[in-house]
């Protein structure tokens, strides 16, 4: 598993790739596999055997070209080392090198697949297993040479199931206009609820956002928190009454969701990118198609099961059933690898010997 190296596994704080990665890894660790984390800092709280590319996790200077571009250069020398069945990268810079190693590289597509960044996975093109973390995702760019679509997945148990339905309403987001922490204070103004705003703000652009355009908006029915730990925002996601989710954008996929949800929190949330896919409406939670429509929806989260929310959180999003989901990708990646692609020779087939995760916020052919 290659990860970014931006924060460690699992993330104390923000890190929704590194929750997924720290997950997947663990649950394939359980089903006997060999696996190989390939990232930042100096451990892993998982059961893989851990190689770091730099000592400190490079979460200061995220957005950064150089801190990806290093890391993803390191992993490339050390690999050349080894021999493995699988490389699961999950960074951004390190398919570039998908070309070069003996092992297929399965990548999980982590942002949106439209635009720029769907031109670079084309443009990897057989080099490449890439993988959907959703259907919207996937039908931003249905050309692209999917392998799958898988969605993204918890361990459950590190998650309380305690919900009152009593506390304020949550916001748990990234501090950015796309992520719509000033829908979230004008519909809990609107439903006369008090709110909490616990978002990440470490890049300029959040910074920037925070203070030019939340910041003036606050006032005492808003409280602000501001790049809480883990196990801080585990708690604020308890004892909320819902989790908002006034998106702005399509979504890939929306981790906050399901870790609401095995929390046993209903969401609130507006039908944008993956959200119809991860919240079952009147169930465990209201999908409103307009902003208007989220200050009654937060009126009636109380009609809505606590229990139906974690029972849906575990069975549907579940680490082990991505790893299930996963193990099959990987199969199929070290079938296609033997294959001589176009314009090249035959080449030996890899023997496996064990799986590699390469690690760094389903449906499909996958099932």
């Amino acid at each position: 598993m290659v990860v970014p190296p931006w924060y460690e596994l699992p993330p104390s704080g923000y890190g929704g790739i590194e929750l997924i990665c720290a997950a997947l890894v663990d649950a394939l660790c359980l089903r006997g596999h060999e696996v190989t984390v390939f990232g930042a800092g100096q451990r892993t709280g998982t059961a893989a055997r851990f190689v770091s590319t730099v000592g400190e996790p490079q979460f200061e200077r995220l957005g950064e070209a150089m801190p990806e571009a290093l890391h993803a250069a390191r992993v490339s020398r050390l690999l050349a080392d080894t021999q493995f069945d699988v490389i699961h990268d999950h960074s951004l810079s390190g398919p570039l090198t998908a070309g070069h190693s003996s092992a297929p590289t399965v990548v999980t597509v982590h942002g949106p697949a439209d635009g720029e960044l769907g031109d670079y996975y084309a443009a990897l093109g057989e080099h490449i297993h890439p993988v959907a973390i959703s259907d919207s995702q996937r039908r931003q760019r249905p050309e692209l040479r999917w392998a799958a679509t898988i969605h993204n997945a918890i361990d459950p148990t590190q998650f309380v199931a305690a919900h009152t339905g009593d506390g304020p309403v949550i916001w748990l987001a990234r501090f950015s206009p796309d992520k719509g922490p000033d829908l979230a204070i004008q519909a809990c103004r609107e439903a006369g609820l008090p709110l909490v705003l616990a978002g990440k703000c470490n890049e300029m652009s959040e910074r920037r956002y925070l203070d030019d355009v939340i910041r003036p908006m606050l006032g005492d029915d808003v409280e602000l928190v501001v790049n809480g730990d883990r196990t801080t925002t585990n708690r604020l996601l308890t004892e909320a009454r819902c989790l908002i989710m006034p998106i702005r954008w399509h979504e890939p996929f929306g981790m906050v969701m399901i870790e609401a949800m095995a929390s046993g929190t209903p969401v609130v949330a507006l039908r944008r990118g993956s959200v119809p896919e991860i919240v079952r409406h009147g169930i465990t939670g209201w999908i409103c198609d307009e902003p208007a429509e989220l200050s009654g929806a937060l009126h009636r989260v109380g009609e809505l099961d606590p229990d139906e929310c974690v029972s849906h959180a575990r069975s549907a999003f579940g680490a082990q059933r991505m790893a299930r989901r996963y193990e099959r990708v990987y199969r199929q990646a070290m079938i296609n690898s033997r294959r001589p692609r176009r314009g090249t020779r035959r080449q030996t087939a890899l023997v496996p010997t064990r799986v590699l995760s390469a690690i760094g916020d389903r449906h499909g052919a996958i099932s």
